[in-house]
Order: structure tokens, then C-alpha cells, then sequence
């Protein structure tokens, strides 16, 4: 299976989409969402493949698509469906695969297995975006905690927002951790914009690397 990766955050709503978007478009990824709670606005996968220009082909289906805007858990409860997560299982494509999870590392698919869990059965690759706001420290910190303690291969750091060197610095010390760059807020957000920012804040060499 060529190079995967896994997306993950330290919270919902701090950029791990678009970053993953920018991911996908740089290595000329495929992309998968494994649940996507909440259809009544955009979709991530829909997100994702008009933000990194890909074809349909590159997009690969979710596992699960709940109509219920909330945790998996509770979205699967209220649309009377039930997730195994056993059978989340990375697909296997030709090229580099990004996979991003939902929200943060402990959201609940289930009302006892864990995002968390699930990354950790995988042994895969794993970046942790986070964003550079007040509270970012603590919250990071907190995720690498939790990835360590499950053994789950942290790649390293993804920061979004604008640049703050000391937090980005304190959790690089502290955490022991990668940092493999910082997507800045655009003020126009499309395929040109992102890959522009991408490649001028991240190395490309920094997804070769082994994780931590």
C-alpha cells in the first residue's frame, strides 16, 4: 500500500479539513472520511476534493454518512445506525492516501471505541493539527499525551491560524515533537490560494519521514 496518512486535531472547527485538503493536493493523494456526521451542509469529502482540485476517483466513499450534525456516536444512535469499528479499515490505492478523522482523539464512534482507538489498531502515520489561538498549549499537549499513551506513530505538529512562535516553540519543547509547518489563514480560500500557502510553509521531505 503506498504512503498513508492519518489527520487528526486537537478540537473540531480549527482547519484540519483544509489542511488536509492541502495535503492531498501536494501529494496528489487519495482522500477518505471514514464517517462524516451532518449532511445538511457541505460534506468534508466535497470540501476536500473542490479545495485540492481532485478528480471524483480520488475521493473515496465514507463508511458511514449520518445525517445528525453531532458526535458519531450520538448521530449513529439518532439515525439508528450502528458503527463497527472493526470495519474501518484503510482502503489500499495506488497512490499516497490521506484519511482525517472527526473533531479530536477521543471523540466517540461508539459509546465505548474511541477515534483514538481506532488510529492506534492502524499504526499509521499520524499528524496532529492544531491550531495557534489561546489554548492551543494546553490542548496539544494534552493530544500528544493521549497518541503516546495508545502508541499511535505521531508523524508530528500541523499548526493552522497565523503565526504565534512562542506557543508553536514551548509545544515543539515540551511535546517532543515534530513540527512540520503552519497553514496561515487565507483571506481567499481555492485551489490556487491553498497550494500556494502549502508549499510555502511545508516541506514535502517532511512527510517521507518516519514517525516519532
Amino acid at each position: 500500500m503506498s504512503r498513508t496518512f492519518v489527520v487528526t486535531g486537537t478540537d473540531t472547527g480549527i482547519g484540519k479539513t483544509v489542511f488536509s485538503a492541502a495535503l492531498v493536493q501536494a501529494l496528489e493523494a487519495h482522500y477518505w472520511k471514514p464517517v462524516q456526521s451532518g449532511l445538511e451542509e457541505k460534506t468534508d469529502s466535497e470540501l476536500v476534493a473542490r479545495l485540492a482540485g481532485a478528480e471524483p476517483v480520488r475521493i473515496l466513499p465514507e463508511a458511514w454518512k449520518l445525517r445528525t450534525p453531532a458526535s458519531p456516536h450520538l448521530a449513529a444512535q439518532i439515525d439508528g445506525v450502528e458503527i463497527d469499528p472493526l470495519a474501518l479499515v484503510p482502503p489500499q490505492v495506488e497512490w499516497p492516501l490521506v484519511i482525517e478523522g472527526a473533531g479530536g482523539l477521543l471523540v466517540p464512534l461508539t459509546r465505548s471505541v474511541t477515534y483514538a482507538d481506532v488510529f492506534a489498531r492502524w499504526q499509521l502515520p499520524t499528524i496532529l493539527c492544531a491550531r495557534t489561538a489561546l489554548g492551543t498549549i494546553n490542548h496539544t499537549l494534552l493530544s500528544l499525551e493521549a497518541m503516546r499513551a495508545r502508541h499511535i506513530p505521531i508523524l508530528g505538529v500541523a499548526f493552522v491560524g497565523e503565526e504565534v512562535r512562542d506557543s508553536q516553540a514551548i509545544i515543539a519543547e515540551l511535546g517532543q515533537v515534530r513540527i512540520l509547518g503552519r497553514l496561515p489563514q487565507l483571506e481567499r480560500l481555492d485551489p490556487q490560494t491553498l497550494r500556494l500557502a502549502f508549499a510555502d510553509h511545508f516541506d514535502p521531505a517532511e512527510f517521507k519521514g518516519p514517525a516519532a
